[in-house]
């Protein structure tokens, strides 16, 4: 499997979670309006704020235009897409590169039941098949 950036990419802290959920509900956002809502949880000063949008943008994770003087931020890629390039670097880091492997533990610990495993094996069945026709 080859690697892109996106798998390759440094895991979000928790702060930055909190940020990129602002950006991905509201993509163009400047980092005034992420610092009002983050601070609906968490009380940040503007420039704090900054610094994380910076950060994030130096991960790959957003990206920013300039309108008149102000950084507008976009997402880079889905939340969806997002959440795979991380499990793809949990896939690669701790379960050898299996997927099944990863499944697997997810049932033993009762994350996944075994009764959702067979539901979504039917979803990818499916899908499948879609994509076939």
């Amino acid at each position: 499997m080859s690697r892109t950036h996106a798998s390759l990419r440094k895991h979000l802290t928790p702060l930055e979670n909190l940020v990129m959920d602002h950006v991905w509900a509201r993509p163009g956002t400047p980092a005034e309006a992420c610092r009002e809502a983050v601070a609906r949880q968490r009380t940040l000063k503007e420039s704090t704020v900054r610094t994380v949008l910076h950060n994030l943008e130096e991960k790959g994770y957003v990206k920013h235009t300039i309108v008149g003087r102000t950084y507008v931020y976009r997402p880079v890629e889905t939340k969806r897409n997002a959440a795979v390039h991380a499990t793809r670097q949990i896939i690669e880091r701790f379960c050898e590169g299996s997927a099944e492997e990863l499944l697997i533990g997810l049932v033993d610990n009762r994350v996944l039941s075994p009764r959702q495993l067979q539901q979504l094996a039917a979803e990818i069945d499916a899908a499948r098949k879609e994509k076939k026709s």
